[in-house]
């Protein structure tokens, strides 16, 4: 009997990898649709900053574009002051980021390692500060800085985001720490190894991957807040780059070329944090939560 002549059994089922092929077909039609509706407004945007004003008043936005220029960053960088926001919002996300990992790991490891009473308590704690909504605390947050003397600074923007952070970055890696098994730390004490040591030369090693993770996260969120900004901030020259996108749409509201070209300069900076640690993004945060 050839093959030509084979036929299937009755009841035979269709081997896997017919399908999986069915199955990817499937997944890329319905996705498809949902990238292209997802990915249209950021194409529309990108393509709007780089037509000119002439352009976009005789064709009107969604017009096909006739011309390619520049003039909308220029003018966005330069008179609408999103250069300077720009920077100022990379003073704030910097040391915010940095100080919540580095105080959130030493909070998790201490937590994770050590036998602290209530320690469950203190973790659950801090995760709930996370669940209370910012609007209810912007008032209380703002006289607090009032009474410290930092209001209107970049201080208190970097302070309240490290404070209201720390809950959650200390439960991630909490997670983490608490699935390096305990013979690593045990083997290092008996080599003489004390908590700084283990600290610096075990535990931050291997929780690179979710630090990354929770990087990327903290800098999108930072980078991008506005309510905190507005809420604790008044000198128009201090404001961050989400901020000054909204004083910018109100001075140029006819110039969409401009507003275009801001926010994409805007995103700009988050996008490439992102795209760098993307590796880590998922796999960081999942490790060490089915401890």
């Amino acid at each position: 009997m050839t093959a030509a002549t084979l036929t299937r059994a009755p009841g035979e089922t269709t081997p896997e990898p017919v399908v999986k092929r069915k199955r990817r077909w499937v997944f890329h039609a319905v996705m498809a649709p949902l990238t292209l509706l997802w990915v249209a407004p950021m194409v529309f945007v990108i393509v709007l900053a780089f037509r000119s004003f002439d352009d976009i008043a005789q064709n009107g936005t969604a017009a096909w574009p006739s011309s390619f220029t520049f003039d909308g960053f220029k003018t966005a960088m330069g008179a609408g002051s999103m250069g300077r926001a720009l920077w100022i919002s990379i003073q704030v996300t910097v040391p915010a980021v940095l100080l919540s990992l580095l105080l959130a790991s030493w909070a998790a490891y201490a937590l994770s390692r050590y036998a602290i009473p209530g320690r469950r308590a203190i973790l659950l704690t801090m995760l709930a500060g996370n669940l209370l909504p910012p609007q209810i605390l912007l008032i209380p947050v703002s006289r607090v800085m009032e009474s410290l003397g930092i209001y209107d600074t970049l201080v208190a923007l970097v302070a309240i985001h490290v404070g209201f952070g720390l809950g959650f970055y200390t439960f991630v890696l909490h997670g983490f720490m608490r699935s390096i098994p305990a013979e690593l730390t045990e083997a290092a004490r008996i080599d003489g190894a004390g908590p700084v040591q283990i600290y610096a030369r075990i535990i931050m090693p291997l929780c690179r991957p979710s630090l990354a993770a929770l990087g990327a996260l903290a800098t999108t969120w930072i980078f991008n807040d506005l309510i905190w900004a507005i809420t604790v901030l008044r000198t128009e020259a201090k404001l961050p780059v989400t901020a000054a996108l909204l004083n910018l749409q109100g001075g140029y509201v006819s110039n969409w070329n401009v507003v275009a070209a801001a926010s994409v300069v805007a995103a700009i900076p988050t996008a490439i944090v992102f795209f760098a640690f993307q590796r880590h993004f998922v796999s960081g945060l999942l490790m060490g939560s089915t401890k």
